[in-house]
């Protein structure tokens, strides 16, 4: 009798143990299992390389550029892009791949666009990544076609490197052939209608003056212009029209 009671009580004693050890385990085992799975990745898009390192470490994550872009309106070495997208779960010392910008500025070959005709010049700059800017009109017989391709005041022959982003001036034909148009009265008009007003003339801006102590252009308007108006007037289609402007 005293062997059984003996018996139950070590059998006890050694079911007692095993629970402890197990449970003992289980937690350790729990513990290291959850151990880097809760991290949640942050947004690194933007910042500078420097700074997402920093970020990267606090994590205990690593990372790795896999490929650079250019992007003109983000900082140079600015994170473009990354693997896994912002908010996954990851685990620490996970790996994360980024993408940053350049810092160089990407360049393209100017086009030869003498003699295309003005939309299809709009597209071909914009698909190359290249600004439309300002457009002359110039007296020719062909309406619309492009005569001269400007990059800061001066031609620039095709296939010249410029920098992505550059704008494009273009000087195209007026199709008068040097015909006479008549002078607009441009007196009282701001200076946004008045180059609205020469450029359906057929003429070009020239210098734009301001007399008075203001410079403001959204409040001044044409007091005067040279060629001066004079009712029945003519120039040749293309020629320059200076004007004068002054706050009321």
């Amino acid at each position: 009798m005293r062997f059984l009671k003996s018996l139950t009580i070590n059998i006890a004693l050694i079911i007692l143990v095993i629970i402890i050890i197990t449970w003992i385990a289980a937690s350790f085992l729990s513990s290291y299992t959850r151990h880097g799975q809760s991290l949640t990745l942050p947004n690194l898009k933007g910042l500078p390389i420097s700074e997402a390192e920093e970020v990267l470490n606090e994590k205990k994550l690593r990372y790795l550029i896999t490929d650079t872009f250019f992007v003109d309106n983000m900082p140079k070495l600015a994170v473009v892009e990354q693997n896994p997208a912002p908010n996954s779960k990851v685990k620490e010392g996970r790996i994360i791949y980024l993408s940053i910008n350049s810092d160089a500025r990407a360049t393209v070959l100017m086009p030869n666009l003498i003699n295309a005709s003005l939309p299809y010049a709009q597209t071909v700059l914009s698909t190359l990544g290249l600004n439309a800017g300002e457009i002359s009109y110039k007296p020719d017989i062909a309406q619309n076609a492009v005569l001269d391709q400007m990059w800061r005041g001066n031609s620039i022959q095709p296939n010249t490197r410029i920098p992505k982003g550059a704008t494009i001036d273009l000087i195209v034909g007026d199709g008068s052939g040097g015909a006479l148009v008549s002078i607009p009265n441009l007196k009282g008009l701001n200076l946004l209608d008045a180059q609205n007003v020469l450029k359906s003339s057929l003429l070009n801006l020239g210098s734009v003056l301001y007399e008075g102590n203001g410079k403001d252009s959204s409040k001044a308007v044409v007091i005067r212009q040279s060629p001066p108006y004079v009712e029945g007037g003519t120039i040749k289609g293309g020629d320059i029209v200076d004007i004068y402007l002054s706050i009321p």
